[in-house]
Formats: structure tokens, sequence, C-alpha cells
């Protein structure tokens, strides 16, 4: 009698190949372990002393960054549980742009804690149950929070409040210019009626190579990367725009056609029709008031001559999304047919120039401090593109928190002021909850540590003895204790707290509220897995490339 193997478990029921992690395997305990280790190497970056890292992505491009964001999008993670974690982080990124970090590190520290509570004997399921109570009474003491709001969204000082917060935590020593910079560029474009339509999109960043970060500058219109096609470098005063979204050249047709000439004669006169229709439209286009001639595609030699002859300024673009952005600074709107536009087809534009700065010729669309441009640039210049890079990367970030407090523009104190807040209050929620529920909620508050400690060590003060002091300084129904929070630049024990509000150090609450709300559901998604099945790997086998000398294609 023949000795039968037992087969797989579900062998019947998927293709060979195919991998299954259960809950009885210990699959919750890896996927947080797997959660835990981006978490731990994405906290050391949080705050204004915290660590770059150097990612090299797929394409060998190197990145040296802070930023959690761009490291998340150049890393190729593959755990399925990570991914579900990083994509709750790109959300954040997206809905508020900042404070990606803060959702990856609070929900490790959210899982590391639900590990203990595992061991314990708690199922995941009451863990879920007490983090989304937690959570909820977190949000709501959030609103109770409130030291401070951005008053008015047309005052720099207002703007500043919010700004310098986020820029000092990527580019810390800097954050005084980069926020200037940023707050010039917001007051230009903000919208007058209504500061809610205002498009993070509307602020462009140019790099140029060369000198250092204080010679930036903000241009209250467009600078595009390349000089005119004609002969005219400059204009100024206002001056009528017109953008062509087809070719400025003769019209030709799709067929093709043979023509016979028989002498000289015909030669000369064969293309003198053509001509003159050309030149009949480059004279309407004068004409009309025209002095700025924006093309979206081609630009023809015999058309730039009649152009050059009537002194028009001519600059190919031909990126649509520049075309497009140009036409928001001038107000003019695209044509798809070459002739003399409508006078409410045509845009106006103050000054047109072109400059050399550090060894690129720009040219530079401006508009006037009175007149409104929908599109304002800051010219960022730095000596090496990885530090541009960078200091890119915090500007968006600036820039997307205005976004976020025109949702909502009410302040919470920073320098883990509010976690220490948090810590104490959501405690106190799970001590009057009864039943196993506490364990989670107290977890929970618990996990809030993450930021005041993280602040200690990066910055180089003692942790344990900086946390009690902050603790101690919260105390019941004292409304000055809200503003302490931790002092990164302190000497010693004696000044580790600083007052946050006279410090202006505060967060955005829809920021911290949003993150906080992303965290808790990732955690509870990762928690509410018992099985992972991974299908087989399509296409043939995986050709080993670390063992063989060049590329995997090259002969031995």
């Amino acid at each position: 009698m023949a000795l039968k193997l037992p087969a797989a478990p579900n062998s019947s029921l998927f293709r060979q190949g195919y991998k299954l992690q259960s809950n009885s395997d210990g699959a919750i305990n890896r996927n947080i372990e797997a959660c835990r280790e981006i978490s731990n190497m994405v906290s050391t970056s949080i705050g204004p002393c915290g660590k770059n890292k150097i990612v090299v992505n797929q394409l060998q491009k190197v990145f040296i960054t802070s930023d959690a964001a761009t490291m998340i999008k150049e890393m190729d993670v593959v755990h399925p549980a990570v991914k579900v974690l990083v994509m709750y982080s790109e959300q954040q990124e997206n809905e508020i742009g900042d404070n990606t970090n803060y959702v990856l590190v609070f929900a490790g520290e959210l899982l590391q804690l639900a590990e203990k509570l595992l061991v314990l004997g708690l199922t995941p399921t009451e863990i879920n149950q007490g983090y989304q109570l937690a959570c909820n009474h977190t949000l709501k003491e959030l609103g109770n929070l409130v030291i401070d709001k951005v008053a008015n969204y047309y005052k720099k000082e207002e703007i500043l409040k919010v700004i310098k917060p986020v820029v000092a935590s990527k580019q810390y020593g800097w954050e005084d210019k980069i926020s200037d910079l940023i707050s010039e560029a917001v007051l230009y474009v903000i919208p007058k009626s209504n500061p809610s339509l205002f498009n993070v999109d509307s602020i462009r960043v140019v790099k140029i190579m060369g000198a250092s970060l204080p010679s930036s500058t903000v241009i209250n219109g467009m600078v595009l990367p390349r000089e005119p096609e004609s002969d005219v470098k400059k204009i100024k005063g206002p001056a009528k725009v017109v953008v062509f979204n087809c070719p400025v050249d003769l019209s030709t047709s799709e067929t093709k056609g043979t023509v016979l000439l028989h002498n000289a004669k015909e030669m000369l006169a064969f293309s003198r029709g053509e001509e003159e229709q050309l030149e009949k439209v480059v004279k309407e286009i004068y004409d009309s008031g025209v002095r700025v001639v924006i093309a979206g595609q081609g630009v023809g030699e015999l058309a730039l001559h009649y152009l050059n002859r009537n002194k028009i300024l001519v600059l190919k673009v031909p990126s649509k999304f520049d075309l497009r952005r140009i036409t928001r600074v001038c107000g003019a709107t695209p044509l798809v047919r070459l002739g003399a536009p409508m006078p409410e087809e045509m845009g106006l534009v103050d000054v047109v120039e072109t400059k050399e700065i550090g060894g690129d010729t720009v040219t530079i669309f401006k508009q006037s401090s009175d007149s409104r441009s929908l599109t304002s640039t800051i010219i960022l210049r730095g000596a090496t593109k990885g530090k541009m890079d960078d200091v890119e990367r915090a500007i968006d970030d600036g820039v997307a928190v205005i976004k976020a407090v025109l949702k909502d523009p009410r302040l919470v104190p920073g320098a883990g002021s509010t976690e220490a807040e948090l810590v104490k209050r959501v405690t106190s929620y799970g001590e009057q909850t009864p039943g196993l529920l506490q364990l989670g909620i107290k977890k929970f508050a618990e996990a809030f540590e993450f930021m005041p400690r993280i602040l200690c060590e990066t910055s180089g003060l003692d942790a344990s003895a900086v946390l009690p002091r902050l603790y101690a300084s919260h105390v019941e129904n004292d409304p000055d204790a809200l503003r302490l929070g931790i002092n990164i630049e302190a000497d010693g024990l004696n000044d580790c707290l600083l007052d946050v509000k006279h410090e202006q150090i505060m967060d955005s609450l829809i920021s911290k509220k949003n993150a906080i709300k992303l965290a808790t559901q990732a955690v509870r998604t990762i928690l509410g897995v018992d099985q992972i099945i991974v299908a087989k790997r399509a296409g043939g086998p995986q050709i080993p490339q670390g063992n063989r000398p060049g590329n995997w294609d090259v002969p031995d």
C-alpha cells in the first residue's frame, strides 16, 4: 500500500505556487514587525533636527532628504501590510501636503503597543474598538487645545504663523528666508474675493544653479527657462499679448502636390502669394496693438522675419502646461487660428524681459504689484541640485499648509505640547471607560509620547529628564500650561521648555487631526487582517543578477 502524503491546505483552491499566511502562523505579528521597520526608519527624520536619508531609487537617482513623502515615493515597498500604511501616508500628502511622517510614525507606535496587548491576550477586534474610541475622543479634545488662529489671510504676519513652523521642520536655520519667499508669493496670488479658491499650482519654483539661498527672489508672474526667438528681447509698459496654440507659420495642406515651373519668373512668383498673405496676417496682428506673441508650437522663419520687422517679441513655449500658466498670468485666451485676436482674447503684461541668471538665460513675464497675477514664481538659487530639490520640497509643504488653513484657520501648540496634553487627557478618558477597552485607549494615549521623545532624541536632550518636566508642566485647568513645549536649542534642563505661542511654534489643527485619523484607520486596517494570500508572480523564472559580472544579458 502506497503512503499518501498530506496535501497542502487549500491546494485545490489556488494554482500551484501561491503563498498563504494565516493568523495562526503569526501573520499579524509579522505585519506589525514590517510596519515598525518603516516607522523606525522615518522617525529619526522628524523635527527640525531630524536626520537626512540617502535614497537611491531603481533608476539610480540619488535623493538626500528628510521628507517622508519623498522617501516612500522613491522606495519600492513590496510588503502588502506596509503598502497599506504607505497608501494612508500618501493620502495625507494629497489632502494636506504635510505631516506625512506623522502618519507613518504614529501608526508604527500604535502597532507596536498593539503587539503588547496581543501578548496579554486581547483580540485584534477589542484593540480596534479601543483605538476607535480613543481616536474619536482625541479628535474632540483637539478642538479644545486651540490657542490661536489665522485671522487675516492677506497679512504677512498672520500667514507666517503657520508657514514658519512647517519650513523649520524641513530647513532649520533657513526658515526665516524661505518663509518670507513663500508668504510673498502667496500674497501675490491669493484671490481677494474668496481666499478658499487659492490653488497651490499658482506658485511655481524655478531652480537656477549658482549663488546661495539668500539670493532667491519672488516674481509676480512667470519665469521661463528660454529666451525669445525674435530680435526683440525686452518690452516695458502694459503690452498686449496674444497666445497661439497653433504654429505661427503658413498653413500646409494634408495632401502633397506637384508643381511644374517653366522659368525663373514663375519660380519667383510661386511663393509670393503666400508671403503676401503671411505679411498681411502679421500686419493685422500688429495693428491690433499686440506687441508680444506666445507660440505654443513652431515659429516659421518667414513669419519670424515679418514679426521682427514689426518689432514684436516672439516666445516659443512647447509645454502645454506652461502655455496654460502664461495665459493665466496675462489673462489671454489661447487661439487655435493664426490671425488678429479679438480685444477680449488679448492679455496684458507689464514687463517682458530676458535676463541671464547664473549662466542661464530666462524670460520673465512680470506684472506690477497693483495688478493681480494668477501665478507667482520663486527663483531658487543654490550651490547644488540636491540642496535646491530639498528646499523646493520645503516650499511645497509651506504652500500646501496655506491651503489647509484656508479650510480651518485654527492652530494648536507645537513642539510636542499638544501630544503631551493628549497623553494626559486620553489616559484620563481611558480610566473612566469600563472593561477591556480601556487597555486599548490607554495604549493609544501612550503612543502620543513619540513626538516629544523624538524631539528630545534628535536635538540631543535627555528624554528621560525632559519628558517628566513637560508632563509636570501640563497641570489641570491651567491655560498657560498648553503653551509649554520642548526647546530644541536648550543647553540644559533649566531652559528645556519654551512658550510656543510667544515663539510662534504652532501646528495646523486640520493637519494634525487628519494625520491622527488616517494613522488610526491604517492601524485598524492592518490589525483587521488575518490572512495574506500572495499569488505566484507572472512571467518566467527570475534571472539572478547578483552572481554574474556586468548586466544579466552580457555573455560570460
